[in-house]
């Protein structure tokens, strides 16, 4: 546990973020117009960094594997920390892939022009320097890393103090590729310190300096994040994602959905927290789907109709309905029919990622308009709420907010836009 900071080292610690602060700035100047040629150089240039430093970020990582399982850490926590020979691939693929999108900066998004004759043009422009606050995963120092390169912004991430030697070592590759590019080291910053107190740096003390605070992580974070931040945030609490059988699915394609969605990696955000069964096809689908569930290896906790079908299901309490597990749990119940769903989900959903898997198109069109949802799914896992599976080469998270960014955070929802007016010597009367 990290010991609360003393006056002197608080006042270190500011000097400290202070510092990480004003570089930053700084660096905005530089990246916001730099060549998409730079930033895609430095990119390559990390993804060549990853691959070459596989061995020492696996060291690093076991390192922090090490001693997260001696603090006991969930089983959750430890598989969103692993990092493996796939995993930094991944992450080196990723970087590539973002470099391959084309420059989300300068774009003329519209232009018209006025009766007067003056001519305007909307263009996009970074956002400014971004926060980021993480927890356990460290391969998020890689993914925002190289999207908030490509999108112009300066970036100050702060990983968790679990992950800190992985993140660390990861971050060192992105600072390899930005000094190969030309570009200042500043541009991809790692907060030098696991004390929490830099957190409340970032959120209150840093308004100067951060333009956006974007935080990844559980609900006490994210809660955290979003009562103390004084600069605007892009995120979420919670994935409480769900998939509704219809009567009209095709029952191989929901076991395979239905499994693949809660269990190919059950501790990420876009993982099935809840399966909805139609009531109308319980006879031929529900022992099925539970069944499905149970051998791969899947604890359910059901309504009265759920454990009536399989005497494994536990009984499901009204605090079911609303729980993100990310474990091999799930809850269960038997709806009436779409709209029954529907009124589930807004119910009891984060507005995060649902999924329907029916062959009736009027029930999939119903389901995909009513459901306010980032990410609504029609015979498709959830598990594909991901930025990297969109084609935005990876993703900062995925944002259930309404204003700004919505869905997955990529090159494009890292930008804003500046309107461009041009005269020849109109005046308003």
């Amino acid at each position: 546990m990290t010991m609360p900071s003393t006056p002197a080292q608080l006042e270190s610690l500011a000097d400290l973020m202070r510092a990480l602060g004003a570089a930053a700035r700084a660096a905005a100047n530089v990246l916001a117009f730099a060549p998409n040629e730079l930033k895609n150089r430095a990119l390559a240039h990390a993804a060549a960094a990853l691959r070459a430093s596989l061995p020492k970020i696996l060291a690093a990582n076991e390192h922090d594997m090490r001693l997260a399982a001696s603090k006991q850490m969930s089983a959750a926590h430890l598989e969103r920390l692993r990092l493996d020979a796939a995993r930094i691939e991944a992450m080196a693929a990723g970087l590539e892939a973002i470099a391959a999108l084309p420059d989300p900066i300068g774009v003329t998004l519209k232009k018209w022009k006025r009766p007067n004759g003056m001519r305007i043009r909307r263009v996009s422009v970074p956002l400014g320097v971004i926060g980021i606050i993480y927890e356990s995963r460290p391969n998020v120092t890689a993914d925002a890393g190289g999207l908030c390169l490509k999108s112009g912004n300066p970036v100050i991430l702060r990983s968790g103090s679990e992950s800190q030697k992985s993140s660390a070592a990861i971050h060192a590759c992105l600072e390899q590729g930005l000094l190969a590019a030309g570009l200042p080291a500043a541009a991809i910053q790692l907060v030098p310190t696991s004390d929490r107190a830099a957190v409340g740096h970032m959120l209150a003390d840093m308004a100067e300096y951060i333009d956006i605070i974007v935080p990844r992580g559980g609900r006490p974070l994210i809660e955290r994040v979003q009562k103390e931040a004084r600069v605007p945030v892009i995120g979420h609490l919670e994935g409480v994602c769900h998939v509704y059988v219809d009567r009209s699915a095709d029952l191989s394609m929901a076991k395979r959905i239905v499994v693949n969605a809660k269990m190919r990696r059950t501790g990420i955000c876009g993982a099935a927290e809840t399966l909805l069964i139609d009531a109308g096809c319980v006879s031929t689908h529900l022992g099925a789907l539970l069944g499905a569930l149970f051998d791969a290896g899947c604890q359910v906790r059901g309504d009265s109709s759920c454990v009536l079908a399989d005497s494994r299901v536990q009984p499901a309490t009204e605090q079911d309905w609303y729980t993100e597990y990310l474990d091999a749990i799930i809850s269960a119940r038997v709806v009436g029919n779409v709209d029954a769903a529907i009124a589930h989900i807004g119910r009891f959903g984060s507005q995060h990622t649902d999924c329907i898997v029916c062959e009736d198109p009027a029930t999939a069109e119903r389901f995909l308009t009513h459901v306010d949802s980032a990410i609504v799914l029609h015979n498709a896992s959830t598990q594909f709420a991901d930025g990297g599976e969109f084609g935005m080469g990876a993703e900062i998270g995925i944002s259930t907010d309404k204003f700004h960014a919505r869905g997955p955070v990529g090159v494009e929802q890292l930008t804003s836009y500046k309107y461009l007016v041009t005269g020849n010597g109109q005046i308003r009367d």
